[in-house]
């Protein structure tokens, strides 16, 4: 690539980015490197045959993804069968798909009132969470020993569920107040996230345990799978 790049005149760096990485002999060197999207435009480039098959997959995600934007109903079903192959429980996966229609409906308020996807969105979701769960998501996220993962994907039961109910308390407070500025949304979402929040702090004083937990998917999924070991060893003993 980087041969015929030079025949052509290209840039290497238009592609791919040089960053310096740990080598074998304990020394940085520079490195050539690509995000997902750059890689993808690497292999579409390939004239090798090796190559036809990642082009073939690619082109048939591509299509999904066209299909799904027509039928929004098969991105619903693609969710289902992904979380599934993850080792998600179908119980989780039904209250994750809840989480989302709930949040779907929050964020069309938001619209509704003239509020802008990006910035304000998060600026908002940030006040209810560092309400409900005492963090932002940033420091949420952290706290799970997360980077790009999803957040919602990664929290147990309890967790999604206070979410979902400081959203759904933040959207109908909305319904109700009918906030007119950015000042008053936060006042509107604070006021949700508290709801959540006291649910939180009156859970955990009658059970004596803390609601939200460091646990990511990847960890609990892996302790699920154990259990599931020893209860088939232990059926085996008896």
């Amino acid at each position: 690539m980087k041969t015929r790049l030079k025949k052509e005149g290209g840039e290497l760096t238009t592609i791919c980015s040089q960053l310096k990485m740990l080598s074998s002999d304990g020394k940085m060197y520079k490195t050539d490197s690509a995000d997902t999207q750059q890689i993808l435009r690497i292999i579409q480039s390939v004239p090798s045959p090796k190559a036809e098959p990642f082009k073939l997959w690619m082109a048939q995600i591509a299509s999904q993804r066209i299909d799904q934007m027509q039928d929004p109903e098969l991105s619903i079903n693609q969710a289902l069968s992904d979380y599934k192959r993850l080792g998600y429980s179908d119980a989780w996966i039904n209250r994750r798909l809840k989480s989302i229609e709930i949040r779907k409906d929050l964020t069309d308020e938001w619209k509704k009132h003239g509020l802008q996807e990006g910035i304000q969105f998060a600026m908002l979701t940030d006040i209810i969470y560092q309400t409900w769960s005492d963090m932002t998501s940033k420091q949420y996220k952290q706290y799970k020993g997360l980077k790009k993962e999803n957040l919602r994907d990664n929290m147990t039961n309890k967790e999604l569920v206070l979410s979902m109910l400081a959203e759904i308390s933040t959207k109908e407070i909305s319904e109700s107040k009918n906030p007119k500025t950015f000042n008053e949304h936060k006042k509107v979402a604070k006021s949700g996230g508290e709801i959540a929040r006291n649910a939180r702090k009156e859970l955990e004083a009658k059970t004596g345990k803390k609601v939200i937990s460091p646990l990511n998917a990847k960890d609990a999924l892996q302790l699920d799978q154990s259990n599931i070991i020893e209860d088939a060893k232990s059926n085996e003993d008896k």
